[in-house]
Formats: C-alpha cells, structure tokens, sequence
C-alpha cells in the first residue's frame, strides 16, 4: 500500500493498493458512512427512459459514494463499496458500486482515524511488496504446498500417498515405485511455484524434505541456497500449522503477516500464567493498557467497530504498543475469538483484579 496523499485536517487519505492484503484491508478501513471515490464506468443516465439499461452506453469517470455496504471478495480480488453516489453531479443520491482491484487509486474520506484505522494504515505502509513464500509440509503418507503472502494462506496443493508408510507394498520394488511417484509429483507442483516465490521452506518429521531438498537443489541449483529445512512432528496441513506457530521458520517467513498471527497466538498462550505474563478479555486487557503494561494488543477484526475496543487500541498506539490485527478466518482467528476476540502480551508482570461476577 502507498499513502499518496493525506490532508489530515480535512480526514481524507489517496492510497494506491498494490497487493491482495491491501485490499483485505481497505474493506476493513472503510466504514459505513466514509466516502470512498475511484475512477469507475457507469451507464449513461442522459439516455432516454425507455432505452434498456444494457444498450446505454458505459462511461469512465471518478465517483465518489457514500458507503453503504463493503464486501471483500479474496478469490476474485475484489472490494465492492455500495451507497449513494456524493457530490452536486446531476446524479447524486443515485446508487452505484465502485468495483475496487489491486493498482487501483482510491480516495477515502472519514470523519477520524482510530487506533484500529491507523494499525492497518502501518501494517499497508510498512509491507509494501509483500513477496510470495512456498511452505511445503510432507513426509512418506502425507504432504501440502501452501503459498504465503501477506495475509493470505492459499493452499496450492493438498495429498495423500495413500500407504506408502508401513502399510506399503513392498512386493516387486512396489514401495519404491511408489515412493519415487510420489516425489516426482510433488517436484512437479513446486518447481513451477520457484518463479513466484522469495523463499521455499521444506518442513516434516523424517527425511523427505531431506530429499526433496536434494532433488529440488539438482533441478534447480539457483535455488540450492535458498532453502530451508525445519523439522515439525506433523506433516500436511497441520505441519503448516505447527511450523508457523513454532515461530522456527521466522527470519525466512518473517514478511507474512499469517506467519506472524500464528506464532503471536502461540507465544501469547505460552505466556498466560508465566513469568512474562498475558491476559485475555475486555476487562483484564483494559486493566493492563490503563496500567501501560502491554507490549503487543492483538484484537480480531470482527470487533474493530466496537467503540470501547477502539479506545483501547487508541491508548495502546499511544503507548507505542504494537497492535496486530487478526483475520477472523483461520486457526488464528478462531483461537483468538475462544479467548474473547481481544488479548495482550505484556511488558512486565501485571495481575489484573478479578472481573465481579454477577449476583
């Protein structure tokens, strides 16, 4: 995300989005009532009445919308804003959906920026490229290729060897047939992935990664380097998962903010009841913001709006607390929302007064 333009006086920001997480989180910017203006088509509303809608003709101007609605569409890499189109134009108060995709400029207009706003502001500024990295998880019955990228975990491929463990078969050299079908079909989905990616990270428990670090090294020696072998209990998915909460692969994966929701959940459930400290809820975690004693706030964007939540992430800003929006959607986001949809790794150790129950 670039800011190209900010009059702070007036609340209005220009940002150009450069990448699939920047539109994740213009839709999470963006509240009902902003406006929001691009440069957009809309059929020509001069045309006779009668005339269908699909026969006017389509022009390309800037509009500006009051919002109404905001969805964010990942797949397709889409935001789609809906309201009453602003300003004095003949039009105005007509309904239009601005149709928003990375390289896009966009104009965003709010009354104030909270501390949630300027949180995914820093994160947009700070990771402007965001490069692509290949995690691969296997071992002899069980693998998965995901691609990282800012906030997004996208599965390329997902499989079973069906048995090529202990229930193999062995007769007539059938194991290591299998065995080398295996490697061979996993070498074909990540050679193609080397292109698109900064870092490739081989985890699982056993030698495969071993191997396919060697094979991978002779098909492709540019990349002999740059790979990076860890080794988790688990293969598949929940590999993925562990290594990611592990915090052991953190310098190669240390641009994606999926990696870095993973491994904060995990420091932050390790720390509950330790010596560094942590806490959990409303109540404790506002105790400990009022006691300027948390280092890192974590809050689950499905309470972003949430005016009390809000002045809580406003004083931790001001505290210089590092604030780390969650996605609701992923291992990390259903953790968070078990614990309250808010919690907090401390400075120093804190004990909170107990929340009085209810008589």
């Amino acid at each position: 995300m670039k800011l190209l333009f900010q009059d702070p006086h007036a609340g209005v920001l220009k940002l150009l989005l450069q990448t699939p997480s920047d539109l994740w989180r213009l839709s999470r910017l963006i509240a009902p009532g902003d406006l929001v203006g691009a440069v957009t088509t809309r059929r020509d509303s001069d045309a006779p009445t009668d005339t269908p809608a699909a026969q006017r003709s389509r022009r390309t101007l800037f509009l500006t919308v009051v919002a109404e609605r905001i969805e964010f569409h990942e797949f397709s890499g889409h935001v789609r804003v809906t309201g009453p189109i602003a300003g004095d134009s003949p039009e105005a108060g007509r309904y239009h959906t601005l149709d928003l995709e990375v390289d896009a400029d966009v104009t965003l207009t709010k009354r104030e920026l909270s501390g949630p706003d300027r949180a995914l502001l820093e994160e947009g500024l700070e990771s402007p490229d965001e490069p692509a990295l290949l995690v691969v998880s296997a071992d002899t019955s069980l693998s998965a290729v995901v691609r990282l990228k800012g906030r997004s975990l996208e599965v390329v491929d997902e499989r079973d060897s069906r048995g090529l463990g202990k229930y193999a078969h062995r007769k007539a050299g059938g194991h290591e047939r299998d065995r080398e079908a295996y490697l061979e079909s996993l070498l074909e989905v990540i050679e193609p992935e080397l292109s698109r990616s900064q870092a490739v990270v081989l985890a699982g428990p056993g030698f495969l990664k071993e191997e396919l670090a060697r094979r991978l090294a002779e098909k492709a020696p540019a990349w002999k380097g740059r790979l990076r072998l860890f080794a988790t209990s688990e293969a598949g998915l929940p590999g993925v998962h562990e290594l990611l909460r592990s915090g052991k692969a953190a310098e190669a994966l240390g641009s994606s903010v999926v990696a870095r929701e993973e491994a904060t959940l995990e420091r932050l459930l390790r720390s509950l009841g330790g010596p560094e400290g942590a806490c959990v809820g409303d109540s404790e975690v506002g105790q400990a913001v009022e006691a300027n004693a948390v280092s890192t706030l974590l809050v689950l964007e499905d309470r972003l709006r949430e005016p009390p939540i809000q002045k809580l992430v406003d004083e931790a800003h001001r505290q210089k607390a590092e604030v780390l929006i969650v996605r609701s959607e992923g291992e990390p986001g259903h953790r968070l929302r078990g614990l309250g949809g808010i919690a907090a790794l401390l400075r120093f150790h804190f004990q909170p007064e107990p929340t009085p129950k209810r008589p």
